[in-house]
C-alpha cells in the first residue's frame, strides 16, 4: 500500500514537472505557439517584395595552357589561332533581393550586382523588369538596383538589428542555387560575428549568424523576424560548416542607404594611416605599459595625418574624445566623422603625449584600412642592396638591406617575414647598411624581441622579432 502511494506521488510529481517545462518552453515560444501558422503568415505577407535577381556580365577566360600559347612556335606548330590566349565569354549569376521602397529601390548585395551588364528582376508571381545599378559599397557588401514600375510596389519594413535578440526565431527568402522564393528557418545565433572570407577591404565584422538555411542564391535576400520586418542581408556561408549563416545587420544598410541613393557611393572620412595593433613586445618596445591604441606603420604621402604632422611609429591613443582601444575602433571612430570635420588625435610619440589637429578628407575609392600583419623573428640572412637585387625582388629602394635568405621552418618563415623585405630600422634605429645591420643586433640580448621595420612593395610595417633564447 506504502509502496503503490510512494509510485502515485513520484508519477505526480513527474507529471507535474513535464507541465511545468513545457509551459515554460511554450512561453519561450508564446509567439508560435498562439499561431502556428504565423511564419506561413509572415511569408505570405513579405514574399511579393523578394525579387529574384538574375545577372549577366562578361568574364575574361584565359585558357590553362597560356604559358605554352604564349610561345609564337608552339602556336604555330600546333596551328593554334592567337584568340585562343583569351576570349570574352558571358557569365550568368543568380541572387536575391528585397524592395524596401514602393518607387522600385531594391537591395541586395554588392557582390551579386557587380560588375553586371545586364541585371534582370523577377517577381513572385513572374513579371519582369529590368535593373539598374544606383549605388553599391565593396566594404559593406551593401548595393541599391532601381526598376521602372507603372504602379506603387510591395515593400518589406526595415526593422532594427540592434534590438534582435540572440535566441529569437528568424525567416530566410531567397533563390538558393535557382529555385525561387525558397523559405528556411531558425534561430538568431549570434551577433556581431567577424567573418574572414579572404575578400580584401570589406567590412565583414558585425555579421548575424543565424541557422536558418543559406546558400549560394540566397545572397542578398532579407533575414526577417517574426514581425515580417528586416533585420539582415543574407550574405555568407562558411562552406565547410553545417546550419551556419550570416547576414548583414539592416542598420549598417539604413546607415548608407541614402548617400547609395543620391551619391551612388558612400562617402567616408580618412586618416591617411596605415595601421596595426600593438601586441605587448611591441608596446614595451615603445615605453607602454599595455598594448593599446593604434600603431601607425606607414603614412599616406599628402594625406590629412602627414599634414597634421602624424609620423609613422607614432601609437594613436585618442580620437577627438573617443580613447582607442585598437586598431577596429580606430576604424570605427574615423568612419563615424565626415570628410572634412576638424578634430584633434593624441599620440605617443618618443615616451611623451602629443596633440594634433587633424582635418579628415574623403577616403579615396581605391584605398582600403589596413591591419599590418603581425610577424617576427630572426633566422635570416640579408645583404646590401644592389641593382640586382632590386631587378630579382622589383624594390622601390635601391639603398639599405635586403632579406636574401630565410631558413624553412625558422622562426623568421614561421613569422611570415619574406624574401627581399628590405630592413629599415632596427629597435628604432635606421638601418642603411650591413654596418647598421651588425651593430645594432650587437646591442640585442638572446631572448628578448625585437622591433624591425620593414619595406614589402614600397610599404612599411612594424615587425617584433623574438630572437631565440641561449642555450644552457
Amino acid at each position: 500500500m506504502i509502496s503503490l502511494r510512494k509510485k502515485q506521488i513520484v508519477g505526480l510529481v513527474s507529471i507535474v514537472f513535464c507541465l511545468v517545462f513545457t509551459q515554460i518552453a511554450l512561453g519561450a515560444n508564446s509567439t508560435i505557439s498562439e499561431n502556428p501558422n504565423l511564419v506561413a503568415d509572415t511569408v505570405e505577407k513579405v514574399s511579393p517584395a523578394v525579387v529574384n535577381i538574375d545577372t549577366l556580365k562578361t568574364v575574361t577566360y584565359r585558357s590553362p595552357l597560356t604559358p605554352f600559347l604564349n610561345d609564337p612556335f608552339f602556336r604555330r606548330f600546333f596551328n593554334i589561332p592567337e584568340d585562343e590566349l583569351e576570349r570574352q565569354i558571358p557569365s550568368r549569376g543568380i541572387g536575391t533581393g528585397f524592395i524596401f521602397r514602393d518607387d522600385g529601390y531594391i537591395l541586395t548585395n554588392e557582390h551579386v550586382i557587380s560588375g553586371a551588364d545586364e541585371i534582370k528582376v523577377t517577381f513572385l508571381d513572374g513579371q519582369e523588369f529590368e535593373g539598374r545599378i544606383v549605388g553599391s559599397d565593396p566594404l559593406t557588401d551593401i548595393a541599391v538596383v532601381k526598376i521602372e514600375a507603372e504602379e506603387k510596389l510591395p515593400t518589406i519594413p526595415l526593422g532594427d538589428s540592434d534590438q534582435a535578440r540572440v535566441g529569437e526565431w528568424v525567416i530566410a527568402i531567397g533563390n538558393p542555387y535557382g529555385f525561387s522564393h525558397t523559405v528556411t528557418v531558425g534561430v538568431l545565433g549570434a551577433k556581431g560575428r567577424p567573418v574572414y572570407t579572404g575578400d580584401a577591404g570589406r567590412e565583414y565584422e558585425n555579421f548575424l549568424q543565424t541557422d536558418a538555411a543559406i546558400n549560394p542564391g540566397n545572397s542578398g535576400g532579407p533575414l526577417l523576424n517574426l514581425a515580417g520586418e528586416v533585420i539582415g542581408i543574407n550574405t555568407a556561408i562558411i562552406p565547410y560548416a553545417q546550419g551556419i549563416g550570416f547576414a548583414i545587420p539592416i542598420n549598417m544598410a539604413k546607415s548608407i542607404i541614402d548617400q547609395l541613393i543620391e551619391k551612388g557611393k558612400v562617402v567616408r572620412a580618412w586618416l591617411g594611416v596605415y595601421i596595426q595593433d600593438l601586441t605587448p613586445e611591441i608596446a614595451e618596445q615603445f615605453g607602454l605599459e599595455e598594448p593599446r591604441g593604434a600603431l601607425v606603420a606607414d603614412i599616406v604621402a599628402g594625406g590629412p595625418a602627414e599634414e597634421a604632422g602624424i609620423q609613422r611609429g607614432d601609437v594613436i591613443l585618442k580620437v577627438g574624445s573617443s580613447e582607442i582601444t585598437d586598431v577596429k575602433h580606430l576604424q570605427q571612430v574615423i568612419r563615424s566623422h565626415r570628410p572634412g570635420d576638424k578634430t584633434t588625435v593624441e599620440v605617443w610619440r618618443d615616451g611623451k603625449l602629443l596633440t594634433l589637429e587633424v582635418v579628415l578628407e574623403e577616403l579615396p575609392q581605391e584605398e582600403t584600412s589596413l591591419a599590418v600583419p603581425q610577424t617576427i623573428d630572426l633566422g635570416l640572412e640579408v645583404e646590401e642592396i644592389t641593382s640586382d637585387h632590386v631587378k630579382q625582388f622589383a624594390l622601390k629602394r635601391e639603398r639599405g638591406v635586403v632579406i636574401v635568405s630565410i631558413q624553412p621552418g625558422g622562426v623568421a618563415d614561421q613569422a611570415g617575414l619574406r624574401l627581399g623585405d628590405v630592413v629599415l630600422e632596427i629597435n628604432r634605429r635606421p638601418v642603411e647598411s650591413l654596418n647598421d645591420w651588425y651593430s645594432a643586433l650587437s646591442e640585442v640580448e638572446p631572448g628578448k624581441t625585437v622591433l624591425f621595420l620593414i619595406d614589402r612593395g614600397g610599404r612599411t610595417y612594424y615587425v617584433p622579432v623574438k630572437t631565440m633564447e641561449e642555450e644552457k
